[in-house]
């Protein structure tokens, strides 16, 4: 899995993407080993090449660190949902922020797979939107990557 028990928020709050980001970037850079303004301009940065909303309300933001030594997430789910510029035009409410080195040109692509798989699962996503616990997020999200390693 790539995020641990901690990287998991049940009820983020904000305003916009923008906001989002930032508030992903804070609460991001210290469980992922990296500097917050970093992180935040690298989000920035991957946003503005496109969006990195993938519809139905799902966002997978990214970046490359030179700081970070393996692809690690975040998940969090918003108390309300956010206009993401999604390729679907709907606002987000469900986001798993991947970070990877540098120079992790395929296992950053690998990840990325994976958490998109994940989050085309409609049940789970479901089962994501009715959930507010961080426990039960993360053992949501924890069964099904194995389900998914076992099939």
């Amino acid at each position: 899995m790539l995020a641990s028990p901690d990287a998991v928020l049940p009820s983020v709050k904000a305003s916009g993407k923008k906001a989002l980001l930032a508030e992903l970037a804070s609460r991001g850079a210290p469980l992922l080993g990296t500097d917050e303004r970093r992180l935040f301009d690298r989000l920035l940065e991957r946003e503005r090449l496109g969006s990195t909303g993938i519809g139905g309300g799902i966002a997978i933001p990214h970046a490359r660190l030179s700081t970070a030594t393996q692809p690690r997430g975040l998940f969090a789910r918003l108390g309300h949902p956010v206009d993401f510029d999604a390729i679907d035009d709907r606002p987000v409410d469900l986001v798993f922020l991947l970070v990877a080195p540098e120079g992790a040109g395929a296992d950053h692509l690998k990840a990325l797979a994976r958490v998109s798989r994940l989050l085309r699962d409609r049940g789970l996503v479901e089962k994501l939107r009715a959930t507010e616990s961080a426990e039960a997020l993360y053992a949501l999200l924890t069964e099904s990557v194995q389900a998914q390693s076992a099939a």
